[in-house]
């Protein structure tokens, strides 16, 4: 008995943020495609939670009264108007918009479980096949046509495609069809997630906190606040350092949540709501090639993790509207050869090419001088006249400015 065979031009593995933008946006593009996820929507999926203005100016792209219609009045995305930096040298350091006239905040926080699904519902039936609870089993490339064997319900079935978009994240199983999943640890970092309910002093400015302790360079832990009382507390440290000092990062996590005296008394009446979970980013430094011959990867599969925030929800939508009007083009021009696809590296990684240059040059340090560094910017404040103006800058960016892409 053969599988059964659904033949679609265009086909998106991965339903994440980066995965249904391009949907999102092949669909206003007027395109027909598929697009599979494994899981079933709505459904978790381990991260920080942090939105920045990538992801406003990506949705405004999409539609420009989206974010003012169902973001800024909806109270699963929580406002944060500022961001605190604790050192582990006592110095605390906030950086606040005061300016609260200003149409968007300096951050919106978000369940990526909520988030997801919030994109996924927006996927246009009319232009895209969606199959949720889909898992890819293997995939080939026989005469030009990509052969994506999977199983849904117990059935199996074969996709053929003649161009495939990769956005099934760190564990990409395009990538692995490519033999291109390969982990560089200077360019790779582990996090991990642990939600609570109860942290003492998460301020009325929802400001989204960093601690960096002393005694751990590069290390760092974050509190962001969520809606009912609820806050996402994770750690992530550079996978080379972890390896090189053998780090257990659930101890570490938990040592700091524990004892660390400028974070423990918080966690004191606080309440674990789930066991810390793990997970990888693959950081933008690493400059993963991201296209070839019948194929575009996009999100944490192209490998798109700011390196110097481990933010990649932004950075992968951004992806997914690129890619999005690539194929476009792509199709106009009746081909999807590597030859259309040539400066699509470029147009996803140029956004990050000051993070990475700063990632870079702060990795090369020695512990003695970064943490010198770090007691000297804790030390440093910002003033709130720069802080509005620069707020104002993104927010217009975000809102009015058209995402260019040169081809």
């Amino acid at each position: 008995m053969t599988d059964d065979i659904v033949k679609q031009d265009i086909c998106i593995i991965g339903a994440g943020p980066s995965g249904a933008t391009t949907s999102l946006f092949l669909s206003k593009l007027q395109v027909k495609h598929m697009i599979i996820d494994a899981g079933t929507f709505p459904r978790d999926k381990v991260c920080g939670d942090a939105l920045d203005l990538k992801v406003m100016r990506v949705l405004n792209q999409l539609d420009s009264t989206l974010v003012e219609r169902e973001v800024l009045p909806n109270d699963q995305f929580v406002k944060s108007w500022g961001a605190k930096i604790i050192s582990g040298f006592g110095k605390t350091n906030d950086v606040l918009i005061k300016d609260r006239s200003l149409p968007y905040p300096f951050f919106f926080i978000a369940k990526r479980g909520y988030f997801d699904n919030f994109l996924v519902e927006k996927i246009d039936s009319k232009f895209a096949d969606f199959r949720q609870g889909t898992k890819v089993t293997n995939i080939k490339r026989e005469n030009g046509i990509w052969h994506i064997s999977t199983t849904s319900n117990g059935q199996q079935f074969t996709i053929h495609s003649k161009f495939i978009i990769g956005a099934d994240g760190d564990h990409s199983s395009v990538l692995r069809s490519l033999g291109k999943r390969k982990i560089d640890r200077h360019h790779y970092a582990g996090a991990l997630r642990q939600y609570w309910k109860g942290v003492s002093d998460i301020n009325s400015d929802n400001m989204m906190e960093i601690y960096l302790p002393k005694s751990l360079p590069l290390a760092y832990l974050w509190i962001f606040p969520l809606p009912n009382g609820e806050a996402n507390v994770g750690c992530g440290l550079a996978s080379n350092i972890l390896s090189k000092k053998s780090i257990d990062l659930k101890k570490l996590f938990n040592q700091l949540i524990t004892e660390d005296p400028a974070i423990a008394h918080r966690f004191k009446n606080a309440i674990p709501l789930e066991t810390p979970v793990g997970w990888g980013l693959p950081l933008a430094s690493e400059r993963r090639e991201a296209c070839g011959d019948g194929y575009l990867l996009v999100g944490d599969a192209a490998g798109l993790v700011c390196p110097t925030t481990g933010e990649g929800v932004g950075p992968g939508m951004m992806s997914g509207y690129i890619a999005a009007h690539f194929i476009k083009r792509a199709i106009d021009k009746g081909s999807f050869g590597k030859e259309m696809f040539t400066n699509y590296n470029r147009e996803v990684i140029k956004r990050l090419e000051n993070d990475i240059l700063k990632y870079n040059f702060i990795r090369k340090l020695s512990p003695l001088i970064y943490n010198y560094l770090i007691r000297l910017l804790s030390s440093i404040k910002i003033s709130d006249n720069y802080v509005n103006k620069k707020m104002k800058d993104w927010i217009h960016t975000a809102r009015e400015k058209k995402i260019d892409i040169e081809y």
